[in-house]
């Protein structure tokens, strides 16, 4: 590059003579000493400005731009330093269109050489990699250009058309593509042998997106998508931002944003605890909780792996970040009062929790130490130590609860309305129901994910099962919000908008991956779908809410409701039954602890397996409790039928003793 510029700028200096006086007059009464003079001055300028170091493949725009301010001051500085000093060799006139000369001169040269290398390089590399792919972009706005512009720099993805939704668009160019309006992208994949579809739309809606994904996936082409608009930030579209389509751009409704005067009122400059800080919930409120600059945050978790996991990542981001890490259970009131004692906490979001319904209803005791012990302390605690705000994070499925994980958050949320009760607290305490969380531990997304990876079946449970989802950030976002919304004791669920059948996630996600459904009328598909039958307390579908009623919060996406409660003596004395049950491990006298605290919780009849019929704890010869069953419907069991067969059960002699005093 120096040695061409060497050359060639004398002869940019001729040149501009040349066209100042239109012939070679000037050049014959000056010689070549200006010329010579000239770019010897040029050549350091143009060092000093970076041009000699810029990897010429890789060129950037803004050191043209240097370049060109660095060659207009010398010429400036050269042109008065004429006049000062009444220097007439230096032929003033030609110093402009030198200007002119030089800097067009830089510009195409250094793009020729560009262009050149590139090419080489290209030509290289071609009989080795595969062919690029042929890319149509949906959305003709700023992120489509952006993503258009990346690719033509780009070996693997060449852009080749837009889509759009706007009918003004079509037929036009944008950036040097054409735009094809969305009604048309079936023929126009044909046409320009499109492989892959690119949604750069970052806030196009959850509804706009499925009917997008389901209607190429028709044409045989593959779709990825650009990232959301809380994802991108500030960031640039590349080729790097395309990303596949996750289930969770497929929700259904659009994702609810947090308003943030109520995301900081708990949390910044505020000290937060978070339970259960290790799982799936507690992780992502401590990053929600983190980005609002909280004056100190304690995690407390019994996992010493999950508890160091998010400390680490904590630290990682947050490096002026005071964080305290305390190992213990929420069970354990000594361990949980140290982690408080000192602190002066103004927050707790309580997400420690045992919430996999199969295995609490295997380990019933268990389970309810967990969920209502657990909770006991915190409320205690938390009014002890004169928490401000303390939120209990719950579930759908402890509405009308057919499970023992769901009976025992019910139970829990008793607890927490109880505490908010006390004429003496100083603590708001207030409790969020989630739906199903899409990406958490035991979620269906993993597992199906997991078995479409080993080839199928995919195992659902019943094809009529519907469940509502929320993503991760939102339920932790709902919970941040409802405590600063809390007065004391209410509920709060978010707007969840329409459910999702299960069966339609699933073949949602075999069509994301490129396979097709294995049916009685496709045995050819390669992933079958299995109904395996409902498990123990699972059930159709869930609810929100127990009563009907509810009220405006202050986010018009969170619905608040205040529902019916414990006195609490008459709780205590309940759940110190309850405790006694757990203590003794018998699974029957624990449902009916459990009914006698939360009546509409209908439990399984599943007394006929062998883990319920405690035959090992029978004396010989004895009976087991014939229970004449009414269900309302198959499997289950309502409270009040509950005690009216026990009331006039057949009964071994053996066994009477046992339930009197059950």
């Amino acid at each position: 590059m120096l040695s061409a510029d060497l050359v060639a700028l004398p002869m940019c200096f001729a040149f501009a003579l040349f066209l100042r006086a239109g012939n070679l007059e000037l050049l014959v009464q000056y010689g070549i000493t200006p010329p010579l003079i000239i770019a010897a001055c040029t050549i350091p300028v143009f060092s000093m400005s970076g041009l000699y170091r810029t990897v010429v493949r890789y060129f950037d725009l803004r050191v043209l731009w240097t370049t060109g301010t660095s060659l207009a001051c010398l010429v400036g500085l050269t042109y008065a330093l004429s006049f000062l000093v009444h220097l007439d060799r230096l032929p003033r006139t030609g110093l402009l269109i030198y200007w002119f000369i030089a800097f067009a001169y830089v510009v195409i040269s250094r793009f020729v050489a560009r262009a050149l290398l590139t090419r080489t390089q290209q030509k290289q590399k071609v009989q080795n990699e595969p062919a690029a792919l042929r890319v149509g972009i949906f959305g003709a706005g700023e992120a489509g250009f952006q993503l258009a512009i990346a690719m033509r720099a780009s070996r693997s993805h060449k852009a080749v058309c837009f889509f759009d939704d706007d009918l003004t668009l079509s037929r036009s160019i944008f950036a040097d593509l054409p735009v094809y309006h969305s009604g048309q992208m079936r023929n126009r994949i044909a046409e320009h042998a499109i492989n892959e579809v690119v949604l750069a739309v970052p806030s196009l809606s959850s509804e706009r997106r499925r009917q997008l994904v389901d209607r190429l996936h028709r044409y045989s082409v593959s779709v990825r998508t650009v990232p959301s608009l809380l994802e991108l930030v500030d960031r640039k579209i590349t080729v790097q931002s395309i990303r596949n389509v996750e289930v969770e751009d497929l929700l259904g409704r659009d994702v609810v944003p947090p308003r943030e005067d109520l995301f900081a009122k708990c949390t910044q400059r505020k000290i937060v605890m978070v339970t259960g800080a290790g799982g799936s919930i507690g992780k992502e409120l401590c990053r929600q909780v983190a980005t609002q600059g909280p004056q100190r945050l304690i995690l407390f978790d019994h996992s010493e792996y999950a508890l160091y996991a998010i400390e680490q990542e904590l630290r990682q981001r947050y490096p002026d970040l005071q964080i305290t890490a305390r190992i213990g259970s929420v069970c354990d009131a000594s361990a949980m009062s140290a982690a408080l004692r000192g602190q002066e906490v103004d927050t707790i979001y309580h997400a420690a929790a045992y919430k996999h319904v199969p295995l609490v209803e295997g380990n019933m005791s268990e389970g309810i130490r967990n969920n209502v012990l657990g909770s006991c302390t915190v409320a205690n605690l938390a009014d002890h130590f004169g928490v401000q705000t303390c939120v209990l994070i719950s579930t759908d499925k402890a509405v009308r609860p057919t499970n023992v994980m769901g009976a025992s958050k019910r139970v829990a949320e008793l607890v927490f309305q109880a505490a908010a009760a006390r004429a003496s607290t100083r603590t708001v305490f207030s409790m969020v129901r989630f739906g199903n969380v899409l990406g958490s531990s035991g979620s269906v997304v993993p597992l199906f994910r997991r078995q479409i990876r080993e080839g199928g079946p995919i195992t659902i449970t019943h094809p009529d099962v519907i469940r509502f989802f929320m993503l991760i950030p939102e339920a932790a976002q709902l919970v941040i919000q409802a405590g600063a919304m809390a007065k004391g004791g209410e509920v709060f669920v978010l707007d969840m908008g329409k459910p999702i059948r299960i069966i339609d996630l699933a073949r949602t996600m075999i069509e994301m991956s490129g396979l097709v459904e294995k049916t009685r009328k496709n045995p050819a598909g390669e992933i079958e779908i299995k109904v395996v039958g409902l498990r123990p307390g699972e059930k159709l579908f869930e609810e929100l809410l127990i009563g009907g009623e509810v009220t405006p919060s202050g986010h018009e996406r969170i619905l608040c409701s205040n529902e019916p409660f414990l006195e609490d003596a008459d709780l205590h004395n309940k759940l110190d039954c309850l405790i006694s049950a757990c203590n003794t491990r018998d699974e029957l006298e624990i449902q009916l602890a459990l009914q006698s605290l939360v009546p509409e919780y209908a439990p399984y009849s599943s007394l006929d397996s062998p883990r319920r019929q405690t035959a090992a704890a029978r004396p010989e010869g004895a009976q087991p409790v014939q229970l004449p069953l009414r269900a309302s419907a198959p499997g289950r069991l309502r409270s009040a039928e509950v005690a009216t067969d026990l009331k006039h059960a057949t009964l071994s002699r053996s066994g009477e003793d046992e339930l009197r005093k059950a």
